[in-house]
């Protein structure tokens, strides 16, 4: 049995990991590049492996950075099926569509206003439509095989609507050995709003963890909320608005959830609160679909009929670009959360346009913003900043909130690590190199994870495996 990585290796985004098991080729995520311009385009537009030679596509969730390049491969000669949750195959078909008309009109305006007569997207609509008929969901708990003497079962993870960490049972025809093998996709954290907590996985031979938070700690959720509530009325008083870069899965129904309970509990005044994404509205639409994902406290809210996502508590959903260009005119203190998350594409870049040199305004960070991203530089307080080439400068209030991150920090992490069993090998994905040698570090000190060979693999790199641990590490051609 054999893996290689080909993203998010000293990283957090692309996440590829190809599997060869039994003269069969699975590939563990496909999703998109993300940073640099430059180095994207040629990084996404380039498969670093033969689409055509990919027998199954396992998928753990539904974020760009991990499903982003399913059109592109299914584009390069991709058939075989792709394994998902119910509710992740749900969001993928709008996600991916999405996707596919963003970068159709980038291309569009760099056609038209760049004078670059050669631009094309990474994929089309058309190629998205395709690689969703190629979707075979399946339930939480529900062992499905995937290639001969393969078998994966999906537990909840606790990341996004219908995420999953995925338990492996492999019998290696090779070395006539029965090997466990985990994968943690991107792994949630206890006691969130919305969703369930992740499901731990248990004597495991091997494990290949994310490591986003691997050398930092959140904050509780119910102490940021009470700064939440700090901020808001400190930007309402001064009468400026409340911008939210937000993912449009979970992040943006996570953040519509604490705001209605702070309303209800009177902690902050009903601001006009505006969902600018289209996208963001089309999965808040899915999520009232999927209440297997729920945790108790919102079954129950939605058993009340008091759905926090309803536009019957003060929350406006903008579905045209007229109605997202008059939010820019909007008299008074408002709160708008758009997309992207990284600030990267989407609305979110225009309303920094007209709103980030107000010293009115604020602009709030609640996830994870990758190297080189506009997102970045706002966390890092760069100003300038440049966006579609003007730069501007920021005026208005950054403040940064890690405590609604989805991603386990490193309690979490090391907390699973250490009930995993005892891992004779564990490779480090999807994390900085410095949040990578620091969890590696801890890692290494827990008792189950003595004898654990740690590996942090770099780009194209791959490794042989056995129930015994790593038999030969070799690079990729």
């Amino acid at each position: 049995m054999k893996i290689e990585f080909f993203g998010a290796t000293k990283g957090v985004t692309g996440s590829k990991h190809l599997l060869h098991i039994n003269g069969k080729k699975i590939l563990l995520e496909c999703g998109l590049f993300q940073g640099h311009r430059i180095k994207s385009i040629e990084r996404n537009l380039n498969m670093p492996f033969n689409a055509a030679e990919i027998d199954a596509l396992v998928l753990s969730h539904t974020h760009i950075d991990h499903s982003g390049a399913i059109p592109n491969l299914v584009k390069n000669g991709f058939e075989g099926p792709i394994y998902c949750t119910h509710a992740t195959r749900d969001l993928c078909s709008i996600i991916l569509k999405d996707s596919a008309y963003i970068q159709e009109k980038d291309a569009e305006w760099l056609r038209k206003k760049r004078k670059v007569p050669d631009a094309e997207p990474l994929y089309t609509t058309a190629d998205a439509e395709k690689a969703i008929t190629l979707f075979r969901s399946v339930s939480y708990e529900q062992r499905i095989p995937v290639a001969p003497h393969a078998h994966v079962t999906f537990h909840d993870a606790g990341h996004v609507l219908g995420s999953a960490v995925e338990e492996w049972e492999i019998f290696d025809e090779e070395t006539q050995q029965d090997i466990r093998l985990g994968f943690t996709g991107d792994l949630g954290r206890h006691d969130l709003p919305i969703l369930k907590d992740p499901i731990q996985l248990k004597n495991l031979d091997a494990l290949i963890t994310e490591s986003t938070y691997g050398n930092r700690f959140h904050d509780e959720i119910q102490a940021v909320e009470k700064h939440l509530a700090d901020t808001i009325n400190r930007t309402a008083e001064r009468g400026g608005k409340i911008l939210i870069p937000a993912f449009a899965v979970e992040r943006t129904q996570e953040i519509l959830y604490v705001l209605r309970t702070l309303i209800m509990s009177g902690k902050i005044p009903k601001l006009p609160t505006f969902v600018d994404s289209p996208l963001a509205t089309r999965v808040t639409e899915i999520f009232r679909l999927h209440s297997e994902c729920f945790d108790k406290e919102l079954a129950h809210l939605m058993g009340l009929e008091k759905d926090p996502f309803s536009e019957e508590h003060n929350v406006q959903f903008t579905r045209s670009v007229d109605e997202s260009k008059a939010l820019n005119h909007f008299p008074g203190s408002a709160i708008i959360i758009s997309a992207s998350g990284m600030c990267e594409a989407g609305r979110i870049r225009h309303h920094l346009v007209n709103q980030i040199s107000d010293s009115r305004n604020t602009v709030l960070i609640v996830g994870f913003m990758a190297r080189h991203t506009l997102g970045r530089k706002l966390v890092e307080k760069e100003s300038p900043v440049h966006i579609f080439g003007t730069p501007y400068e920021i005026n208005a209030e950054v403040v940064i909130y890690n405590a609604f991150s989805g991603h386990a920090d490193q309690t979490d992490l090391l907390k699973y690590a250490n009930n995993c069993g005892n891992p004779k090998t564990i490779f480090c994905v999807h994390g900085e190199e410095t949040q990578i040698n620091v969890f590696r570090e801890k890692m290494q000190e827990l008792e189950n994870c003595k004898e654990t060979k740690i590996y942090a693999p770099d780009f194209s790199e791959g490794f042989i495996l056995g129930k015994g641990g790593v038999f030969n590490k070799i690079k990729s051609p």
